[in-house]
């Protein structure tokens, strides 16, 4: 199991400064600033519910203090390898709503496309500015060597975890700034700089002058608001609800004590079923009725595009190397992690005598749940999915349990080594740019490889040291 800190002969070179700041300062007096740094989560807001879950309704997502360490070449190989997966999931979604190419030269099954659930026929033949679909686009890795990365999925919709990396930074610099002193770390706070100039550079046909940006809200109650309103105020943009909003004369405009004003682009954190009742769900409130006419007459850019959830489901995962190649004539440089389709007659029966050992998860899943961890699963449970996959394997998906890089976190005697995952952020917009670092999320139950928050995951600080720094 690769240790992200420790090697055979030691220390590894990035973590040296970390290992000196540990010993300078001692586990008892980091444990109080770590209280100290949830106590100021708290204070300000940065808090998750759970739907459907009683306790507090406020929840932190716990924080450890040790920061993650990439170096510059271990992030060239994620930097190259997320971009390269999103130009080709664009290229995709803009061919599947288009002349379908793949699917007539066979390389992605027709069937999978249209009996996907997110697929929205809406969309077909919709080209949005740019050709830009996923806007924003959210990549989770994990790591199992010193330059072994693997995706285990694709966020093409309404990736999260954005205000986590910008604010366990910005924590982290002000409680311990002697550890930036340096400059060897490089900063992640010009994302939303970086996402408001991709926004404003998919402005759509109609806007002439400088785009008005808003970002849509379900609302307050919504388990990530804080990160809506986060983004919306330091992007300096209007956070919006739908009845904040209405169409008239072929554009959008949002209702302001000034009077009306005309939104251009949508950053829209609300599902696509919601966005405008006359097309999709008839009893959402959350959206605008009228939005999507106004989109496909070029008023509005809506950011991620609705349709975007067919490129990041588990079944269209197996595809994404395939996709590559097709769109980009290139090989995938970040590998997916072999899977089963459970679909496929001959890959059920395999998952199904092999359930002890494998991961299944649902298709359509998400938050870690719906899930079966083969190796720290009962007989019991295993039956229940068995159960399952026969009634329904189109709905599931298997893959291997890997053996997940760990990372140094701060326990009551001292580090100890948790399993680790890592979501990129990839922007798009007239360029396609990864911010240098992203949300790292830990496993804080020992020996748990589950590290959503909603699991009792926590997170750290991502670094990403300057090149030629570290190794």
């Amino acid at each position: 199991m690769f240790n992200e800190m420790l090697s055979q002969s030691g220390t590894r070179p990035e973590y040296a400064q970390i290992e000196r700041w540990i010993a300078e300062e001692g586990v008892e007096a980091l444990m109080q600033r770590r209280a100290e740094a949830e106590a100021l989560f708290r204070k300000v807001g940065i808090t998750f519910a759970v739907y459907g879950e009683g306790g507090d309704p406020e929840r932190l997502i716990p924080f450890d203090m040790i920061p993650r360490i990439f170096t510059g070449s271990e992030w060239d190989i994620v930097e190259r390898g997320c971009i390269q997966r999103c130009k080709a999931l664009n290229a995709f979604m803009a061919d599947v709503y288009g002349p379908r190419e793949i699917l007539k030269a066979g390389i992605v099954p027709t069937e999978l496309v249209d009996n996907n659930p997110a697929f929205e026929k809406a969309m077909i033949g919709l080209r949005p500015p740019k050709d830009v679909w996923a806007h924003i686009c959210g990549v989770d890795i994990v790591r199992t060597g010193p330059e072994d990365f693997f995706v285990l999925e694709d966020n093409c919709r309404t990736p999260s975890g954005v205000s986590y990396m910008l604010e366990t930074r910005e924590v982290m610099t002000r409680m311990f700034p002697q550890l930036f002193l340096d400059g060897s770390v490089r900063p992640v706070d010009d994302y939303p700089e970086l996402l408001a100039d991709a926004m404003a550079s998919v402005a759509p046909p109609m806007c002439d002058d400088t785009p008005t940006l808003a970002i849509l809200t379900p609302g307050y109650f919504n388990s990530a608001y804080y990160e809506h309103s986060f983004l919306a105020d330091r992007m300096g943009v209007e956070l919006v609800e739908g009845q904040d909003l209405y169409v008239d004369d072929g554009r959008v405009w949002m209702r302001t004590i000034r009077g009306p004003e005309r939104v251009d682009v949508i950053y829209r954190r609300i599902d696509d079923a919601f966005i405008d009742p006359a097309v999709f769900n008839p009893d959402s409130v959350l959206g605008v009725r009228g939005l999507m006419d106004v989109y496909r007459n070029g008023g509005v850019t809506i950011v991620n595009a609705p349709g975007t959830g067919v490129a990041d489901d588990k079944a269209t995962y197996v595809f994404v190397p395939d996709m590559i190649r097709f769109y980009l004539g290139e090989e995938p440089i970040l590998k997916n992690v072999p899977t089963w389709r459970c679909s496929q007659p001959d890959d059920c029966a395999y998952v199904i005598d092999h359930l002890d050992e494998l991961v299944v998860k649902e298709v359509h899943g998400s938050g870690g749940y719906g899930m079966l961890i083969g190796p720290k699963s009962t007989k019991a449970e295993q039956e229940i999915f068995a159960k399952k996959l026969m009634e329904n394997p189109e709905g599931f998906i298997a893959q291997p349990t890997l053996a997940l890089s760990t990372s140094p976190v701060l326990v009551d005697e001292g580090l100890a080594p948790r399993h680790v995952d890592l979501r990129p952020f990839v922007i798009s917009g007239t360029e396609t740019k990864l911010v240098p670092g992203g949300l790292t999320r830990v496993a804080l139950r020992e020996g748990s490889l589950v590290v959503n928050s909603s699991q009792g995951g926590g997170v750290k600080d991502t670094w990403v040291l300057k090149a030629g720094l570290g190794v």
